[in-house]
């Protein structure tokens, strides 16, 4: 009995809620996020031209849903810069990506295996300000469900919701390349979680909050760390979703995400790939133009 009392699972659901995510989390989010900035096309010769720009599009990157969830609701958008802590760790993380010596900083974070130790971690955090995010908007309008949904999708995938003004910082605005007309994986589970985590709010969902953190983050955790160690541009989503668009709106059944991804033959520049597609599909080629 012991034992089952100390594996009690609700009891490590609400432990791991409670566990604080600076900084050993939110380093991980901030490698990821701007190793992802310096997989996009120009980014390393805009460190170069303009590090002020650079500077700007990483902290885009790392605060990006923070600042459009600000605006949403009502916020200064640069309320979140008052965490200097937040804001110092971040640039030190912008700096080593971009501008270590012999690039060592960037190759020891894109190294497969720590990698998938980084990627793994920012889901926790991702989850978590899904979470956040849902439970702020449910003090601001306590019946406004369909607000606590976009949110928590916000904060869960700000990031790429606003990359098309992190573009025009770095002078490569592609509007055909908004993640409302591509949503990549990521983007749909914050919108997946965010009904999910305003269904709980709404006790409408039988299960704590503390339980539903914890198994959506170990869903995310799993696949992104499946789909980042296979390369792989695909989804979980991608047959329900085709069966669902099927019967809803007529959509051609089997139908999925890598259909929209030409194959290696063709431009590897597509602009129907998604801000992270690119970054993962071109990763190889990156690499070696950055070195």
């Amino acid at each position: 009995m012991d034992v089952l009392t100390v594996l009690n699972l609700g009891d490590f659901a609400h432990a791991f809620s409670k566990m604080g995510m600076f900084p050993v989390f939110d380093v991980a989010y901030y490698i990821v996020s701007i190793v992802y900035l310096k997989y996009e096309p120009g980014s390393v010769e805009v460190s170069r031209r303009s590090p002020v720009a650079s500077w700007l599009s990483a902290m885009l990157y790392c605060f990006g849903s923070y600042i459009l969830a600000d605006i949403m609701l009502g916020s200064s958008p640069i309320d979140y810069f008052q965490y200097n802590s937040h804001i110092l760790l971040a640039s030190a993380v912008w700096y080593l990506i971009f501008y270590c010596p012999l690039n060592l900083f960037y190759k020891c974070v894109t190294f497969l295996p720590v990698k998938l130790v980084l990627v793994a971690l920012k889901e926790v955090v991702r989850t978590r300000k899904i979470a956040a995010g849902v439970h702020h908007a449910h003090h601001a309008y306590h019946h406004g469900f369909f607000i606590m949904v976009i949110v928590g999708y916000v904060k869960g995938s700000g990031v790429a919701l606003m990359s098309n003004f992190e573009q025009l910082l770095r002078g490569m605005w592609r509007p055909e390349t908004t993640e409302i007309l591509n949503m990549s994986f990521p983007t749909k589970a914050s919108l997946y979680g965010a009904i999910l985590f305003t269904l709980q709010e709404a006790h409408w969902l039988p299960v704590s909050k503390s339980m539903l953190i914890l198994a959506f983050t170990l869903f995310m955790a799993t696949s992104k760390v499946v789909m980042t160690a296979r390369h792989s541009h695909g989804s979980p989503f991608t047959l329900i979703e085709s069966w669902v668009c099927h019967l809803l709106f007529g959509s051609p059944l089997g139908a999925t995400e890598d259909d929209h991804h030409p194959p290696a033959a063709a431009a590897p520049s597509s602009p129907l790939k998604t801000k992270e597609d690119l970054g993962e599909g071109a990763r190889k080629r990156k690499v070696k133009k950055a070195e």
